[in-house]
């Protein structure tokens, strides 16, 4: 029998799994949104304009690198020591490497220095996110009811628009309040400082948690390997490989709807940046209706065919991106921007729910975190960095990038055929 821990209420497992993802995101998305907009010409000396912005895309992508060792660290704690002090960790890493930024000197005032920090304070946000969404995920569903695994599931998926919200919302008051230049010279930094309160915010919450049964019956039965990554890639690489092919749809997605639309549609299509700011504030919403209408009905027909839908509209979306965004009408944006971002919400709500029952409880933290990050780094890091690059060329090109990555994910879920997969 396991140990008789007195369980935490449905709202606050539920809570903690959002808020804490949710600050993370926010931090994420922080730094994404001053990569689109001021880091360039801050961090990185160029002869020109768009090698500024490729490299400070470049250094958004070293997140994504760090994030699958943040992975294997975490998910080690997290399979040997339990969810809850490596969720609590995770966030003090991805927070205090946030609010670093905030005081970190430019390249005028220090150089070459400028930028090596800023890099480092990137991997930090990056070790520190690698183990968080695995961690909050098993959180929800490793105390979810039965039949229920899903909808608890989408709460962690529900941390990116609410963190997304957070974050541009900020930067558009702030576009509201200052001018170009105060926005650029200090502006930038407050979001960063914000942080700080939010991350104190998700550690009250964690703190007051305990473990999930799930763990807690795998470490009386003795099933927590010494070694989760090698068990995990021994035992369970079928999974691993399925695993990651399915997160890439949802971060190419996200990454070009945000990130990258709202550095071209400022820089190249010449709108202000409170214009974008604002229409990509609106059609978050969509990310967020996505989320719920996918893992809700995924309890009733399972999370398979809800990633199909989301991984077949990300094809969708790659093929509509240039005559759409390239239309010259703020609307159609929009309308691109809340189609790709609801279907995507197909794409990535199920994952929390799904994610999980492709690992065993000795390997779930780990193996949850590396598909998630591993997806990341194709779908994520890539993205914005190869849709700078073939933008010059039209942005039918960068549409193939999407259609790309939906077939793959389609690909990983064709890989669980025959396998049991919700």
């Amino acid at each position: 029998m396991t140990p008789s821990v007195a369980k935490p209420s449905p709202r606050r497992i539920l809570t903690a799994s959002l808020v804490g993802t949710a600050v993370e995101f926010y931090d994420f998305y922080i730094y994404a949104t001053a990569a689109a907009l001021v880091f360039g010409a801050l961090f990185f000396p160029a002869e020109s304009s768009s090698a500024q912005q490729l490299a400070s895309y470049a250094s958004f992508g070293l997140a994504f690198v760090a994030r699958p060792v943040g992975a294997i660290v975490f998910g080690h704690f997290g399979d040997r020591v339990g969810r809850k002090s490596t969720l609590v960790a995770s966030l003090m890493l991805m927070g205090g490497s946030t609010v670093a930024i905030a005081f970190l000197p430019t390249y005028d005032q220090v150089g070459w220095v400028a930028p090596l920090l800023l890099c480092v304070m990137r991997l930090g946000q990056g070790l520190g996110l690698g183990g968080e969404w695995g961690g909050a995920a098993l959180l929800a569903v490793e105390n979810a009811p039965p039949h229920r695994r899903n909808t608890w599931g989408m709460f962690p998926p529900l941390g990116a628009p609410v963190g997304f919200i957070m974050a541009n919302g900020l930067f558009l008051i702030l576009g509201l309040a200052l001018d170009d230049a105060q926005f650029r010279d200090w502006g930038w930094r407050l979001p960063f400082l914000v942080s700080a309160v939010l991350v104190a915010l998700g550690l009250w919450v964690r703190l007051k948690l305990t473990e999930t049964p799930a763990f807690l019956e795998a470490a009386e039965a003795e099933a927590l390997p010494k070694v989760p990554i090698a068990t995990l890639v021994r035992h369970h690489g079928r999974a691993l490989i399925a695993g990651t092919g399915a997160v890439v749809a949802c971060f190419a997605l996200f990454y070009l709807a945000t990130a990258f639309t709202l550095g071209y549609g400022t820089k190249t299509l010449g709108y202000g940046r409170q214009a974008m700011l604002g229409v990509e504030l609106a059609a978050i919403l969509f990310l967020a209706a996505g989320v719920i209408v996918a893992s809700v009905v995924a309890d009733r027909t399972g999370a398979g065919r809800m990633l199909v839908i989301g991984f077949t509209g990300c094809i969708v979306a790659g093929a509509l991106m240039g005559p759409m965004l390239g239309a010259g009408s703020l609307l159609v944006i929009f309308l691109w921007l809340a189609f790709a971002l609801f279907v995507m919400g197909f794409a990535y709500g199920p994952l929390g729910g799904w994610l999980p029952g492709l690992f065993p409880a000795g390997v779930r933290y780990t193996g949850v975190s590396m598909t998630f990050n591993l997806g990341g780094i194709v779908g994520g890091a890539l993205a914005p960095m190869a849709a700078e690059a073939l933008a010059p060329r039209g942005l039918a090109w960068v549409g193939l990038y999407l259609v790309g990555a939906g077939i793959l994910s389609l690909v990983g879920l064709a890989v669980l055929r025959g396998a049991s997969a919700d």
